[in-house]
C-alpha cells in the first residue's frame, strides 16, 4: 500500500533512530504484508537484531511503541519478529475520495513495444500456442491500463522451413493425396469448412508425413531445402509463393485471436530485413568483431564464450553458402526496433532461452541494449506435449466453441427468460473470458496440464465469478436510477463517511487502496497473474460488502455505500479490460 508507505516510512525511520538504528534501506524492507489479515505493511526486524543485541520479536514489540501516532495509522503491533501496520479505514476513505485508486493514469509513463505470439502460420491456433498470445495481449492491456504508450507487434516468420513445407504441399499435393496420407486420423471438423487455417493445416500435416515416411522423402526434402535457401537469399518469387501459402492461414489465426480480444498494431515480416539489405550489412559487421570465428565449412560464428556465455558458446550467424540464419535476422529486427522510441519486451517460450541470450549478448556487442524477455512454460495435454505436426492438439477454435456451449447451458438454467440471441451473446463473452483467465491466472514460468474441466469452470476463482460481481454492481446502479434517480445527482453534493465501518467494507477499502500497487507490480515484473489474483480478491470482497451493507433499503439510498459500490464497479470494469475479460452489464 504505497499511499500508506509514503506516510509511515519516515515515522518508522524516526522510531528506529531513537532505538539506535539508522541508515537502513527501509524502502526495500517495508513491504506489503503477505496476508491481508496481518496488516497492510510489514517490516522484518531480523536484519538489525545483531546490532541491537535483541531478539527480533522484542525489537518488533519495542518498535511498535516508538512509532509516532498519525491519522493514517489504525494499528501497529509486533508479531513474530515483524512490525505490522494497518491503515486507518477513515483515512483510506479520505484518500480514495481525494485521489481515487490511481489506476489507468492518463499520463504516458513510457513507450513500450511488446512483441508476442509470432506463431508459424502453418495451421490453427492450439491451446499451447495460445499461451503466448494471451500472455502477450494481457501485458499489452495492463501496460495501457497503467498509462504506458504501447505498440503490440506480430513478427511474421515468412521464410522458414515451416512455411516452405506448407507452400510445397499446396503446390504438389491434391485433396486426394492429403486424404490418403491422413487416413485413419481424425477428419477435419466440418464446422471450420472455409476457414483456411483449419483446411491448409491438413496439407502441412500430410507433407510432414511424406517427409518422414515416403520413398520420395529425400527428393521432397531437397525441394523444400531449395525453397528455404532461396528465401534466405531474398528470392522474391519464392517469398511471394510463401506469402500466398501462409497469408490465408495467418488471417484465420488472427480471426481466432480476435475472438479472444487479441489484436495487433503492426505486422513485421522477417524477410524485409533480408530484401532491404539489413541482414547482409549486419553479417559484414559481425565479421569484423574480435570474437568472430570461421568453421571449416566456411560458416561464421561469434565466440560468445569470450563474453561469459556458458555451454554452447559458438553462435553461428552465417552459413558456409553465405545465407543467414533465423537468429541473424532476429538481430537485424531488434536493431530496427531499437531505432524507435521506447523499451522492448518479447514474450517467448522457455525453449528460446539460449537463443534469446545469444541474441541479447550479440546486440550488446554491437552497442545495443538487450530487450526484456518474458519466458513462459508450455501447456501440455494429459497425454503429453501438443504438436501441430503430429495432430496432437486442442484447437483454440474448438475450445472456444465448447466453452460457449457450456456457458449457454448455464445461462439458460439461470435465466430462462432470456431469448437465444441474448444467451448467445452472454455465452460467447463468458466462454472466451473463462478460457483467457484459465491461462492468465497461472504464473508464466509454471507449466500446467490443460484439462477441459479446469478451463471451463464457472465456480469462484474463475473469470465468470469476476464478471458476475461486475454485473451485480451494474444491476444495483440500474435499480437505483430506475427507483430513485440519476446516480450523479445523488452523489453530486459529496458523501459523508459514517463513523462505524462494517468489516466487509473495510476489507473492500483496503483492496481498492492497493489496486494501483498490484497493477504496477504486475506491469513492472511482467507477472499478469498477480493482477488476476487481485481481481479475484476484489470480486470476493465486493460480494461480501453487498451481503452486509444494504445500498437501497425501504426506498432509501445509503449514499456512502453507493459511492463505494460505484467506485468498485468502475475499478472492476477497468481491471477486467486489463485482463481481456468481457465486462458485461448483465448475466
Amino acid at each position: 500500500m504505497q499511499i500508506l508507505k509514503a506516510v509511515v516510512q519516515p515515522l518508522i525511520s524516526q522510531a528506529l533512530s531513537t532505538m539506535g538504528v539508522e541508515n537502513l534501506p527501509l524502502d526495500k524492507m517495508l513491504q506489503p504484508s503477505r496476508e491481508l489479515d496481518q496488516g497492510d505493511l510489514a517490516l522484518p526486524c531480523f536484519p538489525f537484531s545483531k546490532r541491537l543485541g535483541m531478539p527480533p520479536n522484542d525489537i518488533a514489540e519495542a518498535l511498535a511503541k516508538h512509532v509516532a501516532e498519525h491519522p493514517a495509522i489504525g494499528e501497529v503491533n509486533g508479531v513474530n519478529g515483524y512490525l505490522n501496520i494497518r491503515a486507518n479505514p477513515q483515512w483510506l476513505v479520505e484518500q480514495l475520495m481525494a485521489i481515487g485508486v490511481q489506476g489507468g493514469d492518463s499520463k504516458k509513463n513510457r513507450a513500450v513495444l511488446i512483441e508476442h505470439t509470432s506463431a508459424n502460420p502453418n495451421g490453427p491456433f492450439h491451446v499451447g500456442r495460445a499461451r503466448n498470445a494471451i500472455l502477450g495481449d494481457t501485458l499489452v492491456r495492463l501496460h495501457r491500463l497503467y498509462g504506458n504508450d504501447v505498440t503490440a507487434e506480430y513478427y511474421v516468420d515468412d521464410m522458414g522451413k515451416q512455411v516452405a513445407v506448407l507452400a510445397w504441399a499446396l503446390e504438389h499435393l491434391s485433396e486426394e493425396d492429403v486424404a490418403a496420407q491422413l487416413e485413419g486420423k481424425e477428419p477435419a471438423n466440418p464446422v471450420w469448412k472455409g476457414k483456411a487455417d483449419h483446411e491448409r493445416v491438413r496439407w502441412y500435416q500430410a507433407a510432414q508425413a511424406l517427409r518422414q515416411d515416403s520413398e520420395n522423402s529425400k527428393e521432397i526434402e531437397e525441394k523444400i531445402g531449395t525453397m528455404v535457401h532461396a528465401s534466405e537469399h531474398g528470392d522474391e518469387h519464392v517469398l511471394a509463393s510463401f506469402e500466398s501459402a501462409y497469408q490465408p492461414v495467418l488471417d484465420g489465426m488472427l480471426t481466432t485471436l480476435g475472438r479472444l480480444g487479441i489484436n495487433f498494431d503492426r505486422f513485421t515480416k522477417e524477410s524485409i530485413f533480408v530484401t532491404n539489405g539489413d541482414v547482409g550489412r549486419l553479417m559484414e559487421r559481425l565479421g569484423t568483431l574480435e570474437i568472430n570465428g570461421e568453421a571449416d565449412n566456411g560458416a561464421q560464428f561469434l565466440d560468445l564464450g569470450a563474453r561469459g556465455l556458458k555451454g554452447k558458446t559458438e553462435f553461428f550467424y552465417r552459413r558456409g553458402d553465405g545465407s543467414s540464419l533465423y537468429a541473424t535476422r532476429d538481430i537485424a529486427y531488434h536493431m530496427w526496433k531499437w531505432t524507435m522510441e521506447g523499451d522492448l519486451i518479447n514474450v517467448l517460450g522457455e525453449d528460446h532461452k539460449l537463443q534469446a541470450k545469444q541474441v541479447g549478448m550479440t546486440l550488446e556487442e554491437l552497442g545495443h541494449k538487450r530487450p526484456e524477455v518474458v519466458f513462459y512454460s508450455f501447456i501440455k495435454l494429459p497425454e503429453g506435449k501438443m504438436s501441430t505436426r503430429r495432430g496432437n492438439v486442442v484447437f483454440m477454435d474448438d475450445l472456444l466453441e465448447e466453452a460457449k456451449e457450456q456457458a449457454a447451458v448455464v445461462v439458460r438454467e439461470l435465466r430462462p427468460q432470456y431469448d437465444e440471441e441474448k444467451i448467445a451473446t452472454i455465452a460467447e463473452a463468458v466462454g472466451t473470458s473463462a478460457v483467457r483467465f484459465n491461462i492468465i491466472k497461472v504464473s508464466p514460468e509454471k507449466g500446467f496440464t490443460f484439462r477441459w474441466e479446469d478451463a471451463l469452470t464457472f465456480e469462484a476463482g474463475s473469470a465468470p465469478f469476476i464478471m458476475y460481481s461486475h454485473t451485480r454492481a451494474c444491476s444495483i446502479r440500474r435499480r437505483i436510477e430506475s427507483d430513485v434517480g440519476p446516480i450523479d445527482t445523488l452523489l453530486e453534493h459529496g458523501v459523508q463517511s459514517p463513523v462505524d465501518l462494517p468489516d466487509s467494507l473495510v476489507t473492500l477499502l483496503r483492496i481498492l487502496s492497493i489496486h494501483h500497487d498490484c497493477l504496477e507490480k504486475a506491469v513492472n515484473d511482467h507477472r499478469p497473474h498477480l493482477f488476476a489474483e487481485h481481481m479475484l480478491r476484489l470480486a470476493n470482497s465486493y460480494n461480501a460488502f453487498l451481503n452486509e451493507c444494504y445500498i437501497l433499503s425501504d426506498g432509501e439510498v445509503n449514499q456512502f455505500y453507493l459511492w463505494i459500490s460505484e467506485t468498485a464497479r468502475s475499478v472492476m470494469h477497468a481491471g477486467m479490460e486489463g485482463l481481456g475479460l468481457v465486462a458485461l452489464d448483465e448475466m
